[in-house]
C-alpha cells in the first residue's frame, strides 16, 4: 500500500509538503502540486478515507443532484463535462462523488437524504430549485453550490454567462442580415429568463421587431417539443429566416424536421444551438452555435464547494460567471 512517506520519497519533499498538495493546500505552489497529485496517482495512491474521516469528522463524500427530465442523462455532453470537472478537483482532494437522483414532481426531501448520508456538501446541477426539497436543503448548514441558480449573497452558485452566450449569437445572426429570428426556448427556469430578455433585448437595440409567434416553448435537450416548434414556425404566412434552438440536442429535432421538408440549414433557411457539444461539430455543415464552457463550470463548482466544507469561517460565498465562445460554424446563411 502506497503510504505519503512513500510518494515524500519519490517527490525529494518533505512528508508535509506531500499531504497539503494532496489537499490542494493554497500553501503549496500549483507547479508542486500538479507534481505531486500526479506522481500519487501514477504511484497508486488512494487515501485512507476512514482513518482521514475519524481524524476530521468528514466523510469526504459529496453529493451530487442530477434530476434528468428527458432522459438524456449524463450522456448529455454539457453536463459530462461539468461532471468530469467536478469530478477532477474533487478527487484531487481526495473527494468522492455520489449521485443523487430524485424526483422534484413528488418533492423528494433532499435534505433528509443528504443527512442520513452524511455527504459533507452537495452541488447542484438540475433540478427544479424552487421547490421545497431542494431550498430546505440549501437553507440548511450543509454546504451546497448550484449550476445556473443563485439564491442569494450567502449560497455560492456558478453561472455559464448566457447574457454574452445569446449576444454573440444573436449579433452575429443579425450581421449577416436577419431581422425575421425565432426563439424556441426551454421550459420556465432562471436561464430560460436570462436567454430570452437577452434576445428581446439585443433585438430591441437593433430595431427589430419580433412577433409574438415567432416564441415557442420547448424542452431543454429534447429534440421531439423543438421538431413541433420548427413545424410550426414553417407553417406561418411569413416563416423566420433563422431558428434559434434552446441547445444543440434540441436542434437536431428541428434539423430533422427541416429535412422532411427538403430544406438544408445553411441553404435554404438558418438555425443555430447552444452548448457546442461535439456531435453537431461533425454535422454537415457544422451547427452555428455556442460553446459553454463545462469543465471550467465544473471545477468552478467542485473548488467553491470543498472550499466552503473545509474553510466554512473563511469562505465568502458569491456568484460565480463563466463564458464561452461563438462556434460560427455554417448553418447560418447570409442574406
Amino acid at each position: 500500500m502506497v503510504t505519503l512517506k512513500d510518494i515524500a520519497r519519490e517527490c525529494n519533499v518533505s512528508f508535509s509538503t506531500v499531504s497539503k498538495a494532496l489537499k490542494g493546500s493554497p500553501e503549496i505552489s500549483i507547479e508542486t502540486t500538479e507534481f505531486i497529485q500526479k506522481k500519487a496517482h501514477e504511484m497508486g495512491y488512494h487515501p485512507n478515507i476512514a482513518a482521514r474521516s475519524l481524524r476530521t469528522n468528514r466523510t469526504y463524500d459529496i453529493g451530487v443532484i442530477f434530476e434528468d427530465k428527458t432522459g438524456a442523462g449524463f450522456q448529455h455532453q454539457y453536463f459530462a463535462t461539468i461532471i468530469s470537472g467536478i469530478q477532477k478537483v474533487a478527487f484531487s482532494r481526495g473527494y468522492e462523488m455520489t449521485f443523487v437522483s430524485g424526483d422534484s414532481t413528488k418533492n423528494y426531501d433532499y435534505y433528509s437524504h443528504a443527512l442520513a448520508r452524511n455527504y459533507d456538501g452537495v452541488a447542484i446541477l438540475s433540478c427544479d430549485y424552487t421547490s421545497s426539497g431542494i431550498t430546505q436543503l440549501v437553507k440548511s448548514d450543509i454546504p451546497t453550490v448550484s449550476l445556473d441558480y443563485f439564491y442569494d449573497i450567502s449560497h455560492a452558485a456558478v453561472m455559464s454567462d448566457y447574457t454574452a452566450g445569446i449576444n454573440e449569437l444573436l449579433e452575429y445572426v443579425i450581421s449577416c442580415g436577419h431581422k425575421k429570428i425565432a426563439m424556441i426556448h426551454g421550459e420556465k427556469t432562471w436561464v430560460t429568463d436570462q436567454r430570452i430578455a437577452a434576445f428581446k433585448d439585443i433585438c430591441e437595440r437593433h430595431g427589430i421587431k419580433i412577433p409574438t409567434e415567432y416564441f415557442a416553448e420547448g424542452l431543454y435537450h429534447d429534440p421531439v417539443t423543438s421538431s413541433a416548434a420548427t413545424e410550426v414556425f414553417l407553417s406561418l404566412p411569413e416563416p423566420p429566416t433563422c431558428i434559434f434552438y434552446p441547445d444543440d440536442y434540441a436542434a437536431l429535432g428541428g434539423i430533422r424536421e427541416l429535412n422532411s421538408r427538403g430544406l438544408t440549414p445553411g441553404k435554404d433557411i438558418s438555425i443555430v444551438g447552444y452548448d457546442g457539444i461535439a456531435l453537431t461539430s461533425m454535422m454537415i455543415p457544422p451547427l452555428t452555435t455556442y460553446e459553454q464552457n463545462g469543465e471550467t463550470i465544473g471545477r468552478t463548482m467542485a473548488e467553491a464547494l470543498i472550499s466552503k466544507i473545509e474553510n466554512p469561517s473563511q469562505f465568502v460565498p458569491k456568484k460565480e460567471m463563466v463564458t464561452g465562445r461563438l462556434i460560427k460554424g455554417g448553418t447560418v446563411v447570409k442574406l
